[in-house]
């Protein structure tokens, strides 16, 4: 049998969801269709083990039984997706596979104990009556005993095919959720970003006090996995049970079985504690919810670990109560990387205030937190368009880097999809560059424009401690040039055309390919020039960018004022020969 490959698995699974569409909510059926997932990717695992085993000890059962016991994990007799997949046609096959689940839970109790608590394949409520329920779950099961859906390991190489599996139908859940999908899901880009920027070291714990499905967790991991480091531990707390779920099988299933992920209200009830106070950790990352009114102020302000010195958030606004609780979570050398609506940065009153601890330090407190502070382009994230940032925060920060903050406007660094935008392989690393080499870069040639640049904390306090981005490092572009000569006899100014924000974007094009020097002013479009398609054959493959400049020109030069007027002389002319024939003069 060929090897099975991501693209393949992620289409099998995709067109399975299809038995719960227009029935139940996607926020609901990604818990059927990823549980089902889970057990056939035990099933195939757990088998392919057992082949192996028997191969080695000649067929002894005894010696199979004591090998596959000391296995990841356990599958009980009668819970593979074959035996699950033979009793299809069983009338009661929803609290047949309810049953398997309960005991595969037992089986495995310390590393999936709760975890299909809030998944039920006999629920009448989500899957309808007994006769509708039982064919919607043939035909499920159906769709997973696709041949091609075969997930031994001598079937799907070296690619981590299931977790990548698992993430692709995240993320498509995520897009069908709308704004639901923000409860538990950070697309990957975003991940891989924060796991570069705080880069976790050998012997880390790694925590995320608003983990969702655990990818910011995972990517943070994989920055040590894929150097062949295993020595490291992931922490997490989830607040919505369901997504609590998601969170530990994505861990199973990613091989980061040991960690310890809770579920629960991580401001009103933390559960990562040692000796009675808030463990500390090496690396905290997440993506709290935005703009949360009910996040706990009024426990905030008796929070018996002390965690909300800096101040206490307003009441809609519990983004800063969160990064509060990660500054507390960080060990003495501790760094963290958190997202963010831009608000934060530069809300007035408590929110103020809180920056102004952060920064700056209080009497009990220390300061000089903030590291850096990063703008992502607008519509990344599942069911919001609004633009996020980052704040970075370092308990240790290296001595060329105190008393100074960098900032990176990177709102332009993206590739644009059809429903969300994403950052590429080259946005990540450009970001990640600038961060690690804590650097002022210049935007364009001849502006104070910048992609990134380093702050003295005096100027932010000057500033009264607003992180607005821009006003430190603005991408804008530079007002447009708008020649009244120009728009009216033609031609297109030398000036605007050597301008280093054009100058940027044409990046060395030989622009006498589409224009002639009119006089030593301006430039016009060749005679053969007649249509914007003619611009781009003439071009060849160049930079999409580029392109877009020269026929950007083609809009605002190519018509004059003087030739409208002449073209409204002639029409003028035109209807008055017409009137004259009718007799209408």
């Amino acid at each position: 049998m060929s090897k099975v490959t991501q693209d393949e698995i992620n289409k099998i699974l995709w067109d399975a969801c299809d038995t719960f569409r227009g029935v139940v909510d996607a926020g609901e059926y990604k818990n059927y269709i990823l549980t089902m997932l889970f057990i056939k990717y035990l099933s195939d695992t757990y088998e392919e083990k057992y082949e192996e085993y028997e191969k080695q000890f000649g067929g002894n059962e005894s010696r199979i039984k004591r090998a596959l016991e000391k296995e990841n994990f356990v599958l009980p007799v009668g819970c593979h997706f074959k035996d699950i997949y033979a009793q299809k046609e069983e009338k009661n096959i929803g609290e047949i596979i309810d049953i398997a689940l309960e005991k595969i839970e037992k089986a495995n109790k310390e590393k999936l104990e709760n975890v299909f608590r809030n998944v039920s394949f006999n629920s009448e409520a989500n899957l309808g009556k007994t006769k509708d329920r039982n064919a919607r779950l043939k035909h499920l099961l159906d769709d997973f005993n696709n041949q091609k859906l075969n997930m031994r390991k001598s079937n799907i190489g070296d690619l981590d095919v299931i977790g990548n599996a698992y993430e692709y139908l995240i993320a498509n859940f995520a897009a069908g959720a709308g704004k639901k999908a923000g409860e538990f899901y950070t697309p990957s880009e975003v991940s891989q970003l924060l796991a570069k920027l705080v880069a976790p070291q050998k012997g880390n714990r790694i925590y995320d006090p608003t983990c969702g499905s655990g990818s910011l967790l995972i990517r943070c991991a994989e920055q040590l996995t894929k150097k062949g480091e295993n020595d490291f531990q992931i922490y997490g707390q989830e607040i919505t049970g369901a997504t609590w779920a998601l969170a530990k099988m994505n861990m199973f299933l990613h091989g980061f079985d040991r960690s310890v992920i809770e579920n629960g209200d991580t401001i009103r009830s933390p559960l990562h504690l040692e000796d009675d106070t808030i463990m500390k950790f090496d690396i905290v990352v997440a993506n709290p919810p935005f703009s949360l009114e009910k996040w706990g102020i009024e426990e905030a302000k008796n929070d018996p670990y002390d965690r909300f010195s800096y101040g206490i958030p307003p009441q809609s606004y519990g983004e800063l109560a969160f990064v509060q609780h990660m500054i507390a979570s960080l060990n003495e050398n501790g760094k963290a990387a958190v997202v963010l609506p831009h608000g934060v940065l530069f809300r007035g009153s408590s929110e103020q205030k809180i920056r102004e601890g952060i920064i700056k330090g209080t009497d009990v407190l220390k300061g000089d937190l903030l590291e850096a502070v990063i703008g992502l382009p607008t519509n990344l994230f599942f069911g919001t368009g609004i633009p996020a940032a980052i704040m970075v925060l370092n308990k240790n920060k290296p001595v060329e880097r105190k008393g100074k903050v960098l900032f990176i406007n990177a709102d332009l660094e993206f590739q644009e999809g059809k429903n969300q935008n994403k950052l590429r392989v080259s946005d990540i690393d450009h970001i990640v560059k600038n961060f690690k080499e804590f650097k002022t870069e210049n935007l364009y040639r001849h502006e104070e424009k910048h992609f990134s640049r380093v702050v003295d904390v005096r100027d932010i306090e000057d500033n009264e401690f607003n992180l607005n981005i821009r006003r430190y490092a603005d991408t804008s572009p530079p007002p447009e040039i708008f020649d009244v000569k120009a728009i009216l006899h033609g031609g297109i100014p030398r000036r605007e055309i050597e301008d280093g924000y054009i100058q940027d974007i044409i990046d060395g094009f030989d622009i006498s390919i589409i224009f002639d020097e009119r006089d030593r002013d301006y430039y016009v479009f060749k005679k053969e020039i007649d249509s914007k398609e003619k611009i781009r054959e003439l071009m060849g493959d160049v930079d999409q960018s580029i392109i877009l400049q020269f026929e950007r020109w083609w809009d605002k030069y190519s018509t004059t004022l003087r030739g409208i007027e002449s073209q409204i002389t002639e029409a003028e002319k035109e209807i008055n020969s017409i009137l004259k024939v009718l007799n209408y003069e």
